[in-house]
């Protein structure tokens, strides 16, 4: 039982801490900058070189997590981050050195990434496979609760104490997190010598993952259908804002109040997994809420206020949680121990490629034709690829039995 893993429960706590933490900085960096230099421009900037760190050692961090002990990969990644984050708040008690935020972000971004592959791969080592979905759940949940109140708190000492106050806790999160680690005890893998990395051949172990992935008949099917769907998923957000702002009429404050309803429905759908998948199966679930949510995208535009824009994005999301972390737990089920981070990188890197280009498709559409007819054609378009989820092998109600060996 998970409320009987005290390795487990050290494990959750302190990450839900650091994604806490990590709400801090996506706050208190944007305000540093502005403070700084008055300057929206830079604010992006900062945010895109840092997201381009993130991506490129997306391609990296798989095979570091195979080849390295994951436990102080981890706690290395944590006491970096909490290193780095420092020296922000520090430099700023002598001036406002925005240069700095551009050296020591994307450096933070990398080590992030390589954590949250980690992470990923390691998980599978503190519950059994019948537990994973609903670890994945509870850890979603965790995070969407640490993504609401996160970003009030880094507001509230951010206006009484300035941005540079957030960032200090921003790197104890990171530091506790490390101790944390420190005292969880990972089960040894189960099949160690599944495929191990080769030493000598850095270049072949980055396609070893995605190998993997072409060659699983239900994860390859997985990855295309999902890349499909970030397509549309990545812009969701930006259209449900540009709708409440621009076609309603509301207020910033408005808008922070539906997407605080949102990630109730994320919190609900990840709380709510793993019951729904041990009922009815892997395919019935992630098709149907798949196709559901490519519904219930399709209405928001219709929303004429507040709540109803509110409920239609947070019912959508209840469901692209649900599928996300059921796609997810089926991976780390099917994946070799020894794989688990090449795949997850080779996942990650292939499905995220749509998501940058389907947002700004989406969101250059809205300007143009307005919001209503674009979520329509959006929702319409997931639903659609969801629905070639029924021909594959993705159907299966129990894949994790059946479809272990790579064919």
């Amino acid at each position: 039982m998970l409320k009987n893993n005290r390795d487990l429960a050290v494990f959750w706590s302190v990450q839900t801490l650091s994604a806490a933490g990590d709400a801090f900085s996506t706050i208190a960096v944007p305000l540093l900058v502005l403070h700084a230099t008055g300057s929206v421009a830079q604010m992006g900037l900062v945010t895109a070189v840092a997201a381009a760190a993130n991506l490129l050692a997306g391609v990296f961090a798989g095979v570091i997590a195979d080849r390295f002990d994951r436990r102080r990969l981890l706690i290395a990644a944590d006491t970096a981050r909490a290193l780095l984050v420092a020296a922000i708040p520090v430099a700023w008690l002598f001036g406002s050195p925005v240069w700095l935020l551009y050296a020591v972000m994307p450096v933070a971004a990398v080590f992030s990434m390589l954590f949250n592959v980690t992470y990923v791969a390691v998980l599978p080592r503190l519950v059994g496979p019948d537990q994973i979905t609903r670890a994945n759940g509870l850890m979603s949940a965790s995070y969407s609760v640490a993504g609401i109140a996160g970003p009030i708190l880094a507001g509230l000492i951010s206006a009484a104490f300035g941005p540079a106050a957030a960032m200090w806790v921003d790197a104890a999160t990171y530091a506790v997190s490390a101790v944390g680690i420190c005292f969880v005890r990972f089960r040894a893998p189960a099949d160690p010598q599944a495929g191990p990395v080769e030493a000598a051949s850095f270049a072949h172990n980055l396609l070893v993952g995605a190998r993997f992935l072409l060659r699983h008949r239900v994860l390859r099917w997985m990855t295309v259908v999902l890349t499909m769907l970030i397509f549309v998923e990545k812009g969701v957000t930006d259209l449900v804002i540009y709708h409440l702002k621009h076609d309603l009429g509301q207020p910033d404050s408005a808008v922070g109040y539906a997407l605080a309803v949102v990630a109730l429905g994320v919190i609900a759908g990840s709380l709510s997994v793993a019951r729904i998948r041990r009922r009815i199966g892997f395919g019935p679930t992630w098709i149907g809420c798949s196709m559901l949510a490519g519904v219930l995208i399709a209405t928001i535009g219709f929303g004429t206020s507040v709540a109803t824009v509110a409920l239609g994005a947070a019912a959508a999301y209840f469901c692209v949680a649900t599928a996300g972390i059921c796609s997810q737990s089926l991976r780390q089920q099917v994946t070799p121990d020894a794989l688990l981070g090449r795949v997850t990188s080779a996942f990650w890197t292939i499905h995220g490629s749509l998501g940058p280009l389907g947002a700004t498709a989406l969101t250059a559409a809205s300007g143009r034709f307005g919001v209503r007819p674009v979520l329509l054609v959006a929702g319409l378009g997931y639903l659609g690829a969801a629905s070639v989820a029924l021909l594959t092998p993705i159907r299966l109600r129990y894949p994790e039995k059946v479809a272990v060996q790579p064919v």
